[in-house]
């Protein structure tokens, strides 16, 4: 049984298939990638009006056309997610088991980056996430830190109030260096 959960995006919607999602994290895929090696992406972005399909570690975020209807789509959207399990499917996307998670480069052991991941990590994610969406960090310079916006958050009208008035304080707060928080 997939249960739905409205976002703040009105052309987003979560949905609950109650089973693991995601090994790997949170991945994003738009209906203009053509290389999209996961059946299940596919499949709802096969279907009418789906414009993305995220898949969180245990959600499936899904945005649609803004001239379409949730009702129209809805149905379709959770067939496709009760199907692929049903075929004993247990995980969407599954960890590989030789690659290494950790990808350093010299300027990124740098004490305030690792500062800021962790404060995003810890207290931006999972509220983040609570909303169909992810929040990653890009870059931080003289000051500015850089974040992207994943499912539901991308293109989600209170965004960018989340990022100024919540993330960015936060930062502030727990990182004196950090000055202003922008996205991608």
């Amino acid at each position: 049984m997939v249960d739905t959960e409205h976002t703040p995006n009105p052309d987003t919607l979560k949905f609950l298939p109650g089973k693991k999602v995601s090994e790997v994290g949170p991945v994003e895929f738009l209906k203009s990638d053509k290389s999209v090696k996961i059946p299940l992406a596919n499949k709802i972005l096969s279907l009418e009006g789906t414009v993305m399909v995220f898949f969180g570690e245990d959600f499936i975020t899904v945005k649609k056309e803004k001239s379409l209807n949730w009702e129209d789509l809805k149905h379709g959207i959770i067939s496709e997610i009760n199907d692929y399990y049903s075929k004993g499917n247990e995980v969407i996307i599954k960890k590989e088991q030789n690659k290494s998670d950790q990808k350093t480069s010299p300027n990124e052991s740098n004490e305030v980056i690792n500062k800021i991941k962790e404060v995003l990590d810890t207290k931006v994610r999972p509220a983040v996430a609570r909303d169909g969406g992810d929040i990653t960090f890009k870059s931080y310079k003289d000051g500015v830190v850089t974040v992207e916006l994943k499912g539901s958050c991308s293109g989600c009208p209170s965004s960018i109030m989340t990022l100024k008035q919540g993330v960015q304080n936060l930062l502030c707060h727990y990182i004196p260096e950090v000055k202003s928080v922008e996205a991608l």
